[in-house]
């Protein structure tokens, strides 16, 4: 059995959420066209979930969550939960970890059929092992890792519990 080193505990994620949350809502600031947070399945939308609450104390926009469905390791196929006109909203694309940037890169790509008025990423967890051209605008933790590591988050009832490092 591979050891889970733990990086992040609840407390600390939360704390990182809020931070994120707030952020966005700064970078908001001054526009009142609707926020969709779009969370890649499964683990990126309890992100954006969970967002969308730390969120609306501080924004009057319309705050509204869709969920993208991709295969990570081949994304040929990338699929929103809904068909929405996404011309000048304000567009989250959240993740939970990122790790080479591909899953963001290719979540992106339904939205380039629209014009919305901003495009920008959150994850919890960013690597340093970048190999497509993508730079989260939001990040709860950024890790310097190696290859051979493994990062996963953990979920439970709808929360982030946690975020650990495996060695393979």
């Amino acid at each position: 059995m591979t050891e889970k080193k733990y990086i992040l505990s609840r407390e600390a994620a939360l704390q990182k959420l809020h931070r994120m949350a707030l952020e966005l809502a700064e970078n908001l600031s001054g526009s009142n066209a609707a926020v969709i947070l779009v969370g890649v399945k499964e683990s990126g939308l309890v992100i954006a979930n969970k967002i969308a609450v730390l969120l609306r104390p501080y924004v009057s926009n319309e705050i509204r969550i869709i969920s993208v469905s991709l295969n990570k390791h081949k994304p040929k196929e990338v699929v929103l939960s809904e068909d929405l006109n996404l011309n000048d909203l304000n567009v989250v694309l959240i993740d939970d970890v990122s790790n080479s940037g591909k899953t963001l890169l290719y979540g992106l790509k339904p939205f380039l059929e629209f014009y919305p008025r901003t495009v920008q990423t959150m994850v919890m967890v960013e690597r340093m092992h970048k190999l497509y051209p993508i730079k989260p605008d939001y990040v709860g933790m950024s890790v310097a890792t190696t290859l051979e590591d493994h990062i996963e988050l953990e979920v439970e009832n709808g929360e982030v519990s946690g975020a650990y490092i495996t060695h393979r």
